[in-house]
This record gives structure tokens, C-alpha cells and sequence, in this order.
């Protein structure tokens, strides 16, 4: 019989793949997946900010998160695809090498991260899940679109 107390309590991430690792995000930041498509570049935007795309009237600024995250290998085939987010009552696209599910997290699955320096700021970080196998990094994605470097997607987009 399934326990629906527990299921209640259960938060909804969408893991997707950078590189070898697996990340997940809120699902309820996630508006749509798309696949992968040529964006207009804004000169001057660092490299991450690979530029915006009309998505249905809306200009959507697009952040390669491979590129963020220091990926050297990011190249675009048939699994690229963008998450269009919606944080902060504005559109934004993140690029990622595939989508892979959606997963519910009880929040004492959702482990503190250790202390680490690295290309991830520790602050955007939720947490790390193992789960059936496989580690999970859970991303603060709200925290790390609206950060003061990111603000520059917010300005390209304006």
C-alpha cells in the first residue's frame, strides 16, 4: 500500500545530464524542454551566455550551463537540449547535454554538500541525493540565474 503522507512531502526535481554528472532542478521552475536550437549571440556577453532566442514573442536569453560549470567538451548533437525556466517572473534557457528524469526527493534525501572549491559557487548548490545508484547535485537554479554574474543575462535580454 502506498503511503500518501510520504508522497505528499515529496519535492519534484528534473535531472539532467552535464558532462558525466547528474544535476536536478526544481520541476516547478521548469516551463518547458526544447531541443537545442541557433541562438542570436550579444556581443561582449561572457562565453556562457551563448545569446537569446524568440520563443513565441518572448526574448529568452540562453546560458550554456556546461560552459558555466568549466566543461571544456560542449558540444551540440541530437540530446542537447534547453530548459526553458521560469524564475523571477522572467524566461531563461539553460543548455544541458540531456534530460533525463524526473525524480521526487523526500528534503532529508537532499544531503548537504561538503565544503568544496571549485567552478560551482557552493551557494547555488541544494544538496547532493544518491539515488538508486547515482549522486545527484542539486541545484539551487533560482539562486544561481538571479546571481549578480548572471545578471548580465537579465541585461542582455532587456
Amino acid at each position: 500500500m502506498i503511503n500518501t503522507e510520504s508522497l505528499a512531502a515529496r519535492d519534484e526535481f528534473l535531472s539532467f545530464r552535464l558532462g558525466a554528472e547528474e544535476y536536478a532542478i526544481d520541476i516547478m521552475q521548469v516551463r518547458e524542454i526544447r531541443a537545442h536550437e541557433k541562438v542570436t549571440r550579444i556581443a561582449g556577453a561572457p562565453e556562457f551566455i551563448r545569446g537569446v532566442i524568440n520563443l513565441r514573442g518572448n526574448i529568452v536569453p540562453i546560458v550554456d550551463l556546461r560552459l558555466k560549470f568549466g566543461f571544456t567538451n560542449a558540444g551540440y548533437d541530437a540530446l542537447t537540449v534547453v530548459i526553458i525556466l521560469n524564475i523571477a517572473h522572467r524566461l531563461m534557457g539553460i543548455v544541458v547535454d540531456a534530460v533525463s528524469d524526473v525524480v521526487a526527493l523526500l528534503p532529508d534525501e537532499v544531503r548537504p554538500a561538503p565544503d568544496m572549491t571549485g567552478t560551482i559557487d557552493a551557494g547555488f548548490i541544494r544538496g547532493l541525493a544518491p539515488l538508486e545508484g547515482r549522486m545527484l547535485i542539486v541545484l539551487d537554479i533560482a539562486r544561481l540565474m538571479t546571481s549578480r554574474e548572471m545578471a548580465l543575462v537579465a541585461e542582455a535580454a532587456a
